[in-house]
């Protein structure tokens, strides 16, 4: 590895909107006036959705570590943390931009903060600056974790730490795959415990626990659906701990490790539905401490709502965009259609088991069709009444993360209000 200790921080922050103007210009401004393509958030919403999802980790009998990769920002961080006696300070982050931004924004200073997981295999290019990271956040009591997946990256991380001359041990989470094929090891391959043997001997690294998303629960359609994911990747994760802790115990490391493993499941169906039901319906002895992760949960989109774990009342956001074109039977059914000036850019083109990219609030027309900066919007009835141009539509679409992606900045409303009463600057970049 060459130059193994040369960082690149302090990191390069994107030059970004600033707040303060654009809260002058906007706050007090009805939505109709806005510029579109626009991205609205109901914050009131977000707020509950937040406290939900702290109370259903309590009941469940987990921590909480919420991803902050749908809203990037330090307003939506707050809310996601900290709501009277619920609270939690461990966040997952999905680039290093996101990871700074956090301590910029004074959220590791204040105590917001204090555990930061790196949520991406780590990445050769990336130790020098989550060790600067690492070192900035210790100053005010906080950690940096990694998720290591592949033997390669033990070996760079100890020769990062040998060129540094330094002692230190890096906490990871050893990233499981349960069957979702995204990334992470599977416990029967005969990889893993070669990997588990090498994790556990290092001199650089403290195995902190055992990490799962579950992508595929995205197919649910009910809590049961839901739960029985749950369980799946609590099994996994469970499974793997109980795999390392005989490892663990024979190693010359095993006096170092000094807490129970942390067993973390979740995405934000399965999380809906870690209660207290589906906790009890747990009966394998836990080989460590659950802590649930999640990240989607604030915003909520049409892929949630189809799960039926959500009702739209919980969907926070939406994009206000604009007619600019209108075809008279034109539709394949000999309806009309319509065109907008959101496309898949606005809009993203993830699609969901419901269909279309978007569906119009209050109106019986959908976004079925898009190019990279328009939209073709077809009826849903028949009969439907006609758009007018220059009317505005409220679009809420597949996949919230993706969307807010696209965005500058985000006006925000409150208790589903039609004025802007704050504006959130998002975090941009990688």
């Amino acid at each position: 590895m060459s130059n193994p200790t040369q960082s690149k921080t302090p990191y390069a922050l994107a030059r970004r909107p600033q707040k303060q103007a654009l809260t002058k210009q906007f706050v007090g401004q009805p939505l109709e006036s806005l510029r579109t393509p626009a991205i609205v958030i109901d914050r009131s919403i977000f707020q509950k959705n937040c406290v939900r999802m702290l109370k259903n980790a309590t009941e469940w009998g987990a921590s909480l570590r919420s991803h902050l990769k749908t809203h990037k920002t330090v307003e939506g961080t707050r809310l996601q943390l900290v709501e009277g006696e619920y609270a939690t300070n461990a966040v997952v982050v999905s680039t290093l931009m996101e990871a700074w931004e956090v301590v910029q924004g004074g959220l590791v200073k204040d105590g917001t903060v204090k555990d930061i997981l790196y949520g991406l295999p780590v990445a050769i290019n990336k130790v020098a600056d989550l060790s600067d990271l690492w070192d900035e956040v210790a100053k005010d009591g906080a950690v940096v974790r990694l998720m290591v997946d592949n033997p390669e990256q033990i070996r760079f991380i100890e020769e990062f730490e040998k060129a540094r001359g330094s002692s230190r041990k890096w906490s990871v989470f050893v990233k499981i795959d349960g069957g979702q094929r995204r990334a992470g090891m599977t416990t029967n391959s005969p990889l893993f415990v070669p990997f588990l043997k090498s994790l556990f001997e290092s001199p650089a690294i403290s195995v902190y626990g055992f990490y799962i998303h579950a992508g595929n629960a995205y197919a649910s359609t009910s809590a049961s659906d839901a739960a029985s994911f749950l369980s799946s990747e609590v099994h996994a994760v469970n499974e793997a701990a109980g795999i390392a802790l005989p490892i663990l115990a024979t190693s010359s490391n095993a006096n170092a490790h000094n807490q129970p493993f942390i067993l973390s499941v979740g995405s934000t169906p399965t999380a809906h539905a870690a209660t207290a039901e589906s906790r009890a319906a747990l009966s394998t002895l836990l080989h460590g401490k659950l802590e649930l992760h999640a990240g989607n949960y604030p915003m909520n989109d049409l892929q949630q709502k189809h799960t039926s774990l959500i009702s739209s009342d919980r969907i926070a956001q939406r994009v206000i965009a604009s007619v600019i074109s209108y075809y008279p039977g034109r539709g394949a059914d000999g309806g009309d259609e319509a065109m907008c000036d959101a496309g898949c850019i606005a809009m993203s083109k993830d699609t969901g088991p419901s269909g279309g990219y978007g569906d119009i609030i209050g109106k019986p027309w959908q976004l079925t069709r898009m190019s990279q900066e328009h939209g073709i919007l077809t009826p849903t009835e028949t009969g439907a009444a006609k758009l007018q141009l220059g009317e505005t539509v409220e679009i809420v679409g597949q996949h919230a993360c993706l969307i807010a992606a696209a965005y500058p900045w985000y006006y925000i409303v409150e208790d589903g209000g039609r004025t802007v009463v704050d504006v959130w600057v998002p975090w941009k970049g990688w």
